[in-house]
């Protein structure tokens, strides 16, 4: 959560800020201090140079309305007087136009009526609304200019131009203005939805990613459950027999002791592959070569030297043909399951099955009769069969488990091949 909060509020304008109008950086960059604070941005030195623009440009159509008004003589020279203090108030309202563009705009269209000099505030007032706000307050702010235009030139007739031609001309210069406006504005919200995107984008790697890890992690889970569950089984069986016999012959203790010495050094040897794997990064063949369909016999062997009866019936044409990763599956899934079948049914006889060839598919199946008095329950019972589900699946297969119509205990998978 902290990774994609930091990720989400770093500057987006490392470089030139001074280029951007301060509300598209206030929108795009949410780590600036006025974000965070809730204070309005402040003008960056595009916007200062853009509004004194703006406001030379009020000045000067104001100075060309008042020497308009002044050559007019039906104009009295009090109303020239108050035309030129309406102006002059309008201009300088033009550095109000960031923060309340609408509230411009709505009181430059009655001011601009009764006041010639202040035309181009509302020209500009307008482009501003365009800029700022959606296009539902342009059109009514846009739609009243267009009802007071009419009247303003059938009460200040311009000399120059017919009537007609003063409406369309101003007709044209509102909608070029209006349409500047909506483009600029379409601008900014093309970059918030690219910013959007982006982030977006960035979220969805930054999980896809965290799937990956923990996907890796539960598969190291599973190796590591598959390898050690079944090594120290053998530890404690072994450990139990010299436990239990201690009159036993000193050739079936050293063998014992053998055993035990072995399974040690292969469970260590096991952990340390996967440790490395962890360190590393590295896939899970890396290292030591992984167990596969052709180890089953060593496997077996091993569980039967630890004093299981095991019975295996191995029906594969070529078992050094069957893929890797299927017969590394079918491996784990006959280690896991003589595990299981050592500590929740002991001195029993196992039978494991495994059939098939290329295009067939691989059938693996390890069953266990009812133990043979109480069995103490063991901790953690049954999260070895989920992983072996797992491990099924993402190889393509499928995996049954459960009771025997005698009460026994059968496992059953199904692997792809070929």
């Amino acid at each position: 959560m902290s990774t994609e909060k930091t990720a989400e509020t770093a500057p987006v304008f490392a470089k030139r800020r001074w280029f951007y109008p301060s509300a598209l950086i206030h929108e795009l960059d949410p780590g600036t201090d006025a974000t965070r604070s809730g204070r309005r941005p402040r003008r960056t030195a595009r916007d200062w140079v853009v509004d004194f623009c703006c406001f030379l440009l009020a000045v000067l159509v104001g100075l060309l309305g008042i020497q308009s008004l002044m050559d007019n003589p039906a104009v009295p020279r009090s109303v020239v007087a108050a035309d030129q203090m309406i102006g002059a108030l309008s201009c300088a309202a033009i550095w109000l136009r960031r923060r309340w563009p609408l509230g411009l705009a709505a009181v430059m269209t009655p001011v601009s009526f009764v006041s010639e000099t202040s035309g181009g505030v509302a020209v500009i007032a307008l482009f501003s609304l365009a800029v700022h706000r959606p296009f539902r307050y342009v059109a009514w702010v846009g739609g009243a200019h267009a009802l007071l235009v009419p009247l303003y030139f059938w009460w200040r007739p311009d000399p120059e131009l017919p009537f007609l031609a003063s409406l369309v001309l101003f007709t044209v210069l509102m909608v070029a203005v209006v349409g500047w406006g909506m483009f600029v504005r379409s601008k900014r919200q093309l970059m918030l939805s690219l910013r959007d995107r982006a982030r977006r984008a960035e979220r969805e790697a930054r999980l896809r990613a965290e799937h990956a890890q923990r996907g890796a992690r539960e598969a190291i889970a599973r190796e590591m459950h598959d390898v050690l569950a079944h090594r120290l089984t053998l530890l404690s069986v072994h450990a139990g027999a010299l436990e239990f016999r201690p009159d036993a012959p000193r050739e079936e203790i050293v063998r014992a002791a053998g055993v035990i010495r072995e399974s040690a050094h292969e469970a260590l040897q096991d952990l340390r592959e996967i440790i490395g794997v962890l360190r590393t990064g590295e896939s899970e063949d890396a290292g030591r070569p992984q167990p596969t369909l052709a180890a089953l016999d060593t496997l077996v062997a091993e569980s039967r030297q630890a004093g299981m009866k095991v019975i295996l019936d191995q029906r594969v044409p070529g078992s050094a043909a069957v893929p890797a990763s299927v017969g590394r599956t079918a491996y784990r899934i006959v280690q896991e399951a003589l595990t299981n079948a050592r500590k929740h049914a002991p001195g029993t006889e196992v039978a494991v099955s495994v059939a098939g060839g290329p295009g067939e598919g691989l059938t693996v199946s390890v069953r266990n009769p009812p133990p043979r008095g109480d069995v103490l329950p063991v901790p953690g019972a049954g999260q070895g069969l989920i992983g072996l589900t797992e491990r099924a699946t993402l190889a393509g297969g499928t995996l049954e488990h459960g009771r025997a119509p005698d009460g026994g205990f059968e496992v059953r998978a199904r692997l792809p091949w070929g």
